[in-house]
């Protein structure tokens, strides 16, 4: 259900804001949007895993916190980054 390390390496190069940066806002909500996609599709296999249902809802809760930071705070790079997951259709 994790993601890999080389698609979390992945996503840090495709969503850094400078050269040294890999704990940017951005890069966390792209790296918990790709756990809630991922464990989106094992719950629809597995609809009784309540334990896993129970992360997935804390890893959108804190998306949702770090969405709202960026909204605040940035709202050009919270429009991109909307625009390139995918997010709020």
């Amino acid at each position: 259900m994790a993601i890999t390390q080389e698609r979390k390496n992945e996503l840090i190069q495709e969503f850094k804001t400078h050269e040294n940066d890999t704990g940017s806002a951005d890069i966390q909500i792209a790296i918990l949007t790709e756990e809630i996609n991922n464990l989106n599709r094992h719950l629809s296999t597995h609809k009784k895993d309540h334990h896993s249902r129970r992360g997935l809802m804390k890893m959108v809760g804190t998306r949702r916190k770090l969405l709202k930071y960026l909204r605040n705070n940035e709202v050009e790079r919270y429009r991109n980054l909307i625009a390139k997951l995918g997010l709020r259709r």
